[in-house]
């Protein structure tokens, strides 16, 4: 089938099934529905909408980021650990955790602490995917 189930599209976007349900209802999400009748959203349109609403978008401004990274995370700093010269940070955003080392200049001059919403840009020429 090429649909999600109303939770499935959630997870993937990041939002509540009430929202993906409002968004199918408003038609900003195609829906279709699935042998037994159930709503279900298309997922091709899920695709769509997850990168127009990530296209260069900082998360807390709704402004253009002018940035050659195309892998951001938002998330919330859950963590913090400044030695003399590095910093680890850590990150959870949605279900993904990501670890950071970074100067503790840059932390200390971003003001970057536990609760601080950020938004982490991985750049890397290595990318491994695995699917279920």
């Amino acid at each position: 089938m090429s649909a999600y189930s109303i939770g499935q599209a959630a997870r993937l976007l990041g939002v509540s099934s009430e929202t993906v349900r409002r968004w199918a209802d408003s038609g900003r999400l195609g829906m279709v529905r699935d042998g037994p009748g159930n709503r279900a959203i298309d997922r091709v349109s899920v695709a769509a909408f997850a990168q127009e609403r990530a296209q260069g978008m900082h998360p807390l401004s709704e402004s253009p980021v002018a940035t050659s990274v195309r892998n951001a995370f938002v998330g919330i700093v859950t963590g913090v650990a400044l030695d003399d010269v590095a910093a680890q940070v850590e990150i959870q955003s949605g279900p993904h955790r990501i670890v950071s080392l970074v100067t503790r200049e840059s932390v200390e001059a971003l003001g970057i602490e536990v609760g601080v919403t950020v938004t982490a840009r991985v750049k890397s020429t290595d990318v491994h995917m695995d699917t279920p």
